[in-house]
């Protein structure tokens, strides 16, 4: 067998031992295929959302759960059910893209200040301090009113404000790899700063903050539900979780199940990419 036919088998195998250890995970499986659900329900919202979002039947105005409207209708009669699987656009798109743009930013700034040290470290480490000091909340909430009630304007908030948790990460990983044999090996034949980052201590570093962004994704989700809410997010008519509670808590009392959907979606979301995060 040649030496690459063995790498490659060697790799087999190893991919294999991961899939075998992920399925005996049992919380891991079930939050990747809640996660899945999920996606999916929001990738196709427009073929299994049985009506249109926004579709109001004035016949039909805060129907209990049961019969044409499998969860019920809110008060202008729109489907509970077509407005929570809409809804997983918002939160999936908030959720994803402001992690992929808070990992995007913060890597390259956690890596500069990791690996050079020197001036660059304090100068970079102190300002990153400065934006921990604000809780997450807090800071998006804040940036989402400088910059206008919207989806875009929320996921951009929501990533500026993940940034300085995601730099951190990247930053304790470059410490702690700059440091690894094979880096110093890689600086002794003669390696450039970039090649080493490129190619020795960002693929070693990958787990860590793939793990990270499962994590970013659901603290994202449940901010631009947050931000929807309060009225800086996705704005009315437009399906979102957020929406949906802040249009239901008028009818608590009348009407639990505005409420109580909504709210079970953001919670099983959120729960299955943390355990699935987890278990990666």
């Amino acid at each position: 067998m040649s030496a690459t036919a063995a790498a490659l088998s060697a790799r087999a195998r190893r991919r294999r031992r991961l899939v075998r250890r992920f399925r005996r995970h049992r919380a891991a499986v079930f939050g990747l295929v809640v996660s899945t659900i999920v996606i999916l329900a929001a990738v196709l919202a427009p073929l299994i959302a049985p009506y249109n979002p926004t579709a109001e039947h004035f016949d039909a105005t805060l129907q209990q759960p049961g019969g044409v409207f499998l969860l019920g209708t809110d008060d202008l009669g729109r489907d509970v059910l077509s407005r929570i699987v809409w809804g997983a656009r918002a939160s999936i798109q908030a959720g994803v893209l402001s992690s992929l743009l808070a990992v995007a930013v913060a890597t390259p700034l956690g890596f500069v200040a990791g690996y050079y040290r020197g001036w660059v470290d304090p100068v970079l480490s102190r300002v990153n301090d400065v934006l921990l000091a604000f809780p997450f909340l807090v800071l998006a909430v804040g940036l989402a009113a400088i910059f206008g009630p919207s989806l875009l304007n929320a996921t951009l908030a929501l990533g500026i404000a993940q940034i300085p948790i995601v730099m951190r990460i990247a930053r304790g990983e470059v410490l702690a790899l700059r440091e690894e044999d094979y880096v110093e090996a890689a600086v002794a034949n003669g390696a450039g700063d970039a090649t080493i980052m490129i190619r020795h201590i960002l693929p070693n570093a990958l787990g860590a903050l793939i793990v990270q962004a499962t994590v970013t994704v659901p603290t994202a989700i449940i901010g631009e539900s947050v931000l929807s809410f309060l009225g800086l997010g996705v704005q009315p008519p437009t399906p979102s979780w957020g929406v949906m509670l802040a249009g239901g808590q008028s009818f608590i009392a009348q009407a639990p199940w505005l409420t109580l959907f909504p709210g079970l979606a953001i919670f099983l979301t959120t729960l299955s990419l943390n355990l699935l995060g987890d278990g990666l």
